[in-house]
């Protein structure tokens, strides 16, 4: 059975969830701490929580792929995964070191099969193919990141280019 994903996509996927996150943390440091923080009324209530969400998320997700640390707590703790935004953009630019290592690694055969793991969302041991794990991994931080690009825009703050057709062919990703 083929992959609907190939090591390419994910390493490109992990390229531009990097690009996209350099430049909302630039958007996020630009706002300073204080904006990052107030309640905007989303599903996270503030830009930083819903930040530390993605963060703990896609930490939960490369725990599952690479197996390595995970991080603490369930969904209602992952708001709180840092407490200042120097401490989020440190482990942002970590976790994004972690993915492009995974991504860079990946073969063929790693996106094949079921992945399983215990959901403490769904509170049962749950399998699903790697491939749509893999994807959805990338679909979540899209998600997200939309949500935080709304948050900075509607407070006045400067967006970013995040049309994957743009994403610059060389790096720095970080």
């Amino acid at each position: 059975m083929r992959a609907m994903i190939t090591p390419q996509f994910v390493l490109t996927m992990a390229r531009y969830n990097a690009w996209q996150n350099k430049q909302m943390k630039a958007a996020m440091e630009a706002l300073g701490e204080h904006a990052c923080r107030q309640d905007r009324g989303a599903f996270f209530g503030s830009i930083m929580a819903t930040a530390n969400h993605l963060l703990w998320g896609d930490a939960m997700w490369m725990a599952r792929f690479d197996g390595g640390a995970r991080p603490e707590g369930g969904i209602p703790e992952s708001v709180d995964t840092t407490t200042r935004l120097s401490d989020w953009a440190l482990e942002r630019f970590r976790m994004d070191a972690r993915t492009l290592l995974w991504a860079e690694g990946l073969r063929a055969i790693d996106l094949v099969g079921d992945l399983t793991w215990f959901s403490g969302a769904q509170g049962r041991e749950v399998s699903k193919p790697m491939a749509l794990c893999v994807a959805h991994m990338f679909n979540h931080q899209a998600h997200h990141r939309g949500q935080v690009h709304a948050m900075v825009t509607a407070t006045g703050g400067a967006g970013w280019t995040s049309d994957l057709a743009f994403m610059p062919e060389e790096g720095p990703w970080l």
